[in-house]
């Protein structure tokens, strides 16, 4: 299975995202949509599970702060600021998150904590980034997806 994550997309889906979109099984995203238009392109490309962001105003009251998902085995909790994360990940796989723009993949006491940093407009100087993920056999095998600074 294949799961493209994202995250503070901010109003902005980049060619080079929906480029990756196409051979998506699956979308999480991690928050800070800013428009209801982003989450319906999302939709038109694969399932999609969504949290909502502190940016996330009215439009996205019927969207979660947080969720628990399991794909192919394995359980996502995601929320979009890493510091909403409860204490207790009982069952928890993976921790999806936002909010920083900056890109975290790392191993912490068995739980894979991934941020995919910001694909949306270029915010405080900081690389353009996604990420993709492969499930195989409840393996996580995680790649970044830098965009080029060039793209506005």
């Amino acid at each position: 299975m294949k799961l493209v994550i994202l995250s503070d997309t901010h109003g902005l889906l980049r060619p080079e995202v929906e480029e990756q979109l196409k051979n998506a099984d699956a979308i999480l995203h991690g928050g800070d949509i800013n428009k209801p238009e982003i989450v319906d392109a999302l939709r038109r490309y694969a399932p999609l599970y969504v949290v909502r962001g502190n940016n996330d105003k009215a439009w996205a009251e019927a969207i979660p702060r947080d969720l628990t998902v399991t794909l192919e085995g394995v359980t996502f909790y995601m929320v979009h600021n890493k510091k909403e994360v409860p204490a207790d990940l009982t069952g928890v796989d993976a921790v999806v998150f936002g909010h920083s723009h900056k890109y975290v993949q790392e191993e912490k006491d068995g739980i894979l904590w991934l941020n995919p940093g910001s694909c949306g407009p270029r915010r405080f100087r900081q690389e353009i980034t996604m990420m993709t993920v492969e499930i195989t056999d409840g393996t996580l095998r995680a790649e970044k997806i830098v965009i080029p600074h060039e793209a506005v």
